[in-house]
């Protein structure tokens, strides 16, 4: 079946050159120029990924994102001229999951969009095979709470086995730094970020064959962190 994506986007030549990536990709899409048809487009194309420029005529992008979150947890990546640390956080932490910034290359485009399909094949395994997380050579058994690297089991900490499991749950998108303290800490404050890069290293340390050049978690600065999908050749 071919992916359904769609487009959100009131700029006409953005609109265009996507509109040209996409049919030479051969995927099936749509294209809204604001809010409030994107969302009607959204329901009746069930779309498996979502485009998104953040400056609609209608409404803002943010408040786009919350109200499709309210019902679908479709990949949505911002593709947007805002390109401040701030701007990419707030859509971030709204419930995008991924942020490209205007100008951009066809070719990175692509790379976004084969990264979000990934992410929702993923998940479907997922739901399927609830008890088990295999990516690559690291494998998680929920049930267990047992995490394995090559076959050998890994002994993690509980919040480091924490910080894992979330980033398992959400393979191929960018989770904040507010989001991690969230789930991790619940009260914990933006002033924890140092700790949260404290568990990250040794967590990496654990589970990467060379940590300073990670392959599984990747690292969004300023911005928060990435699991990266990971195939047994690689």
């Amino acid at each position: 079946m071919n992916k359904r994506i769609l487009v959100v986007e009131d700029d006409v030549a953005i609109g265009n050159l996507i509109r040209m990536t996409l049919t030479t990709q051969h995927y099936e899409f749509d294209i809204a120029q604001d809010g409030s048809s994107a969302l009607q487009k959204a329901i009746s194309l069930k779309p498996h990924v979502i485009i998104l420029d953040l400056g609609l005529p209608d409404m803002d992008g943010i408040d786009f994102i919350n109200k499709i979150r309210g019902w679908t947890q479709t990949p949505i990546i911002v593709v947007s001229a805002r390109g401040e640390e701030f701007d990419k956080i707030n859509a971030l932490d709204a419930g995008a999951d991924d942020y490209v910034t205007k100008p951009f290359s066809v070719e990175e485009l692509l790379a976004r969009i084969r990264v979000a399909l990934r992410r929702t094949s993923s998940e479907h395994q997922l739901e399927a095979e609830s008890a088990l997380f295999v990516n690559g050579h690291l494998e998680i058994h929920y049930l267990a709470n047992t995490v394995f690297v090559n076959c050998v089991e890994v002994h993690l900490t509980p919040i480091e086995y924490k910080l894992l499991v979330v980033l398992s749950k959400h393979v191929g998108k960018v989770l904040t730094h507010n989001f991690l303290l969230k789930e991790i800490w619940q009260n914990a404050l933006q002033s924890d970020v140092p700790s949260l890069r404290v568990f990250m290293a040794t967590l990496r340390k654990k589970i990467e064959e060379n940590p300073s050049q990670p392959k599984y978690i990747q690292t969004h600065v300023r911005v928060g962190y990435r699991m990266l999908r990971v195939h047994d050749d690689e």
